[in-house]
């Protein structure tokens, strides 16, 4: 029984899709919530499940194409019944014509050069000159498999020709841009033009951490079964400062300041398709496990290309941690609506002045880029400070200092 292959039912925020990958071709065989295409939205790559069993007969939507929520793509049927594809017609065409030759090697030798029907044909089909075909036969009769000999050689030199041109000259690849980096790219210029974004930086010593960590990970990991890690403090950390200052927590919405009641803590993470922001709900209700054990969820997901739509909407306030990759200091940009956004960088050994001493110390500079329009840099610099102070004094995360 044929069945419609159809796009997933995208949310309301997600316009239409674009066809990344169809993993199962026609004629292919599939197992029941098998995947068997892959739909990518400006935020998320989606599924194709198969229904059940059976072999997929028809693709009406090609890769890049673009579809819409529930729009069909595809047939199914149940049956098992393997289905010709184009491959094997082409072997059995070319297996015909092996037996064609063979029976024509055995006719009257002394027969003038002519063409069999089978082979003018595709001749005719193909617009082929039949001077420019070898005939396999002694009496120059060509055959349907010399036809289809001429017409693969013709490809093997079209391939070398082209393989010969690229390593003469300096190669170049011309690619189109995946949704999610357009996307991405749209976003970005779009906060560039539309905000008055402005940068503060501050430092922080990260040794009290660092000993917490070495002192309580791995009993942490044992309990909770989740590596004791540094996102954790910073965001519980950029929660308590966010209660201190609601102003960056809120959002402009036209001449609206939106004045959210709950903290919303996104996490940025870069994948093979581009940076992602999975979405913290409700941080200031979990505890440090729950967060920690909530990133590394998300993590694994972003990269595996599993997250939801719904993991990664709303939000109020971002972290982006660049220093997983090296960065020593850089200027993240606002997530819109956001208000603000903070940056991580990579931790370094370096000799800091504390108490009239010089001591080598683990220090992390940090990053915060604000909507200027809505926020005053004392709010912005007195924020930045409150978070170092909680980093810098880990009790004071407990005791909402």
């Amino acid at each position: 029984m044929s069945i419609q292959i159809k796009a997933p039912t995208f949310p309301e925020s997600v316009a239409d899709g674009t066809i990344a990958n169809w993993i199962k071709k026609e004629g292919e065989s599939v197992n029941q919530d098998e995947v068997i295409a892959e739909i990518e939205t400006d935020k998320v790559v989606l599924e194709v499940l198969a229904q059940s069993d059976g072999v997929i007969t028809k693709i009406l939507k090609s890769e890049g194409e673009i579809v819409a929520s529930s729009e069909i793509i595809g047939e199914f049927d149940e049956s098992n019944e393997t289905i010709e594809t184009p491959d094997s017609s082409l072997e059995k065409i070319t297996n015909e014509a092996k037996k064609e030759n063979t029976n024509d090697e055995s006719t009257n030798q002394n027969t003038s050069k002519k063409i069999n029907p089978a082979a003018k044909k595709i001749i005719s089909e193909e617009n082929i000159d039949p001077k420019n075909i070898n005939s396999s036969r002694e009496d120059k009769r060509i055959t349907k498999a010399d036809v289809i000999n001429h017409l693969n050689s013709n490809k093997k030199e079209n391939v070398q020709v082209e393989s010969s041109i690229s390593s003469d000259h300096r190669p170049e690849k011309r690619v189109p841009m995946s949704r999610l980096r357009t996307t991405i790219a749209k976003r970005l210029v779009s906060v560039k033009q539309e905000t008055a974004m402005l940068t503060t930086f501050n430092e922080v010593d990260m040794l009290p951490i660092k000993e917490l960590r070495s002192k309580y990970g791995n009993e942490f990991e044992k309990e909770h079964g989740v590596k004791l890690g540094f996102m954790g403090f910073f965001v519980i950390a950029a929660v308590q400062a966010l209660k201190k200052f609601p102003v960056v927590n809120a959002s402009m919405d036209g001449n609206d300041i939106v004045y959210h009641g709950y903290q919303d803590i996104g996490v940025a993470v870069s994948t093979e398709r581009g940076l992602v922001v999975p979405i913290i709900k409700d941080a200031d209700t979990k505890s440090l496990p729950e967060i920690e054990k909530a990133i590394l969820e998300y993590s694994e997901k972003a990269r595996d290309g599993k997250l939801s739509i719904e993991e990664m909407q709303g939000g109020t306030f971002t972290i982006s941690n660049g220093g997983i990759f090296g960065s020593l200091l850089s200027t993240p940009i606002l997530n819109a609506p956001q208000t603000a956004i903070l940056g991580m960088h990579a931790i370094q050994e370096r000799p800091v002045a504390i108490n009239g001493e010089v001591l080598i110390r683990p220090m992390m500079y940090l990053a915060m880029s604000y909507d200027h329009r809505l926020l005053d840099g004392k709010e912005a610099v007195t924020f930045l400070v409150s978070i170092k102070e909680q980093l810098e004094s880990p009790e004071r995360l407990l005791l909402n200092l």
